[in-house]
């Protein structure tokens, strides 16, 4: 009589984990949806959405999402498909693989970093129409 079905992504959008300052997680965090972290994650995080690092937020493991906005600190990898922002009282230590970077005057961004380009080109190859 009731069924319970999965939600797509899609049914996801708008949605938003979050996890609030003063708390501790340890071990690896996937999810669907976008995800604000407040508290302090050690282990990996990994998500189809945005993740926000507040300013009291910390990650000590990798991250790999669509978009991330670091206000807090993170020491890790990040990959990012899409635009990584980092805030004036952020602190990054590690590597950052994202298509888009945006750093604020006053951060801590200590990382080696690789651009990757986008995955369809502006313009066509020199003499193609």
């Amino acid at each position: 009589m009731f069924e319970k079905s999965t939600k797509s992504y899609t049914d996801l959008l708008g949605k938003t984990n979050r996890i609030v300052e003063g708390t501790k997680l340890k071990g690896d965090i996937d999810s669907q949806a976008d995800f604000r972290l407040d508290g302090h994650l050690v282990g990996n995080f990994t998500s189809k959405g945005k993740l926000v690092i507040g300013p009291a937020g910390s990650v000590t493991g990798d991250i790999f999402c669509k978009n991330v906005d670091v206000e807090g600190t993170v020491n890790g990898k990040i990959e990012v498909q899409e635009i990584l922002n980092v805030k004036s009282k952020a602190s990054i230590h590690g590597e950052v693989t994202c298509e888009k970077l945006s750093v604020e005057p006053g951060a801590d961004f200590s990382a080696t970093c690789i651009m990757k380009t986008a995955s369809k080109p502006l313009l066509p190859p020199h003499g193609e129409q």
